[in-house]
């Protein structure tokens, strides 16, 4: 059975200290959930309980996190009954690197502003065309995330970027546009990641999409194994059940016919 990638994380006062060692860590990345394609997890009650539910991060620290819950269910022999515990993957929000050319990007993170593509295409800068051209299709989307905005700037209500950050996840599967390989650069992941911050300021529910979540994953994930921070255990396994959960297919090397609805 070949070996899953390292994971790697960063090395902080907060960091929780797992129960577990790591040879019984070992074991149970060789046991029972997937990550493509590879078990991970077992159904060791103990081990599985001895995940923290969050991770020990001050209230301020916690603005910087994207937050996903992980369902976990075990079965007691002794109560001949199923349990569900609800455990919590933080996921360290990584800021995109803009190139030299992405003028807008750079200004913006130095702003901490939002990338309001409509003001960009209503604008007599030189990139309003490129910007106007590449998002013709998806002007409605623009407006609405325009509209939203400017009622969170009037109102500080965090539950209007609802909206605008489920939008943001829209237009994130029509890049890379014209505009974002010539001036704009990744100017979503900054949006998505502004956006995420500011609805946990305000104390916001809200779910992104498995795709935006493992976008997210990886993006950490890349930043942490370039930095070479020493391994987080509990995101490991915790980031292996999310993916296990949302994609319970991915990497299965067959299907069967009982697989299938066939008349």
């Amino acid at each position: 059975m070949a070996k899953l990638p390292t994971i790697k994380t960063m090395e902080s006062s907060f960091k929780p200290k797992p129960i577990l060692n790591r040879n019984e860590l070992k074991q149970i990345k060789q046991s029972r959930t997937r990550v493509e394609g590879k078990k991970v997890i077992t159904d060791d009650v103990r081990k599985l309980k001895s995940l923290k539910v969050t991770p020990d991060l001050a209230p301020d620290e916690q603005v910087n996190y994207y937050k996903e819950p992980i369902w976990i269910e075990y079965y007691i022999p002794k109560e001949s009954r199923f349990a569900l515990e609800t455990k919590y993957l933080y996921i360290l929000l990584i800021p995109p690197t803009p190139r030299s050319n992405d003028q807008i990007l750079i200004k913006a993170q130095k702003e901490d502003a939002f990338i309001n593509l409509l003001e960009l295409s209503n604008s007599k800068e030189k990139y309003a065309d490129v910007v106007t051209k590449s998002y013709r299709h998806t002007f409605s989307i623009l407006e609405t995330i325009s509209d939203n905005l400017e009622q969170y700037q009037e109102s500080k209500n965090a539950e209007f970027l609802k909206i605008p950050v489920y939008l943001t996840e829209t237009l994130m599967l029509t890049e890379p546009t014209l505009a974002t390989l010539e001036v704009l650069g990744e100017y979503s992941v900054h949006n998505l990641i502004w956006l995420i911050k500011r609805l946990n300021r305000g104390s916001v529910t809200f779910s992104l999409e498995d795709r935006t979540i493992s976008l997210l994953i990886k993006r950490r994930n890349e930043f942490f194994e370039e930095k070479n921070f020493p391994v987080d255990d509990d995101f490991e396994l915790l980031s292996a059940l999310f993916f296990e959960q949302a994609y319970p297919h991915r990497g299965a090397e067959e299907l069967d016919a009982q697989d299938f609805l066939l008349d």
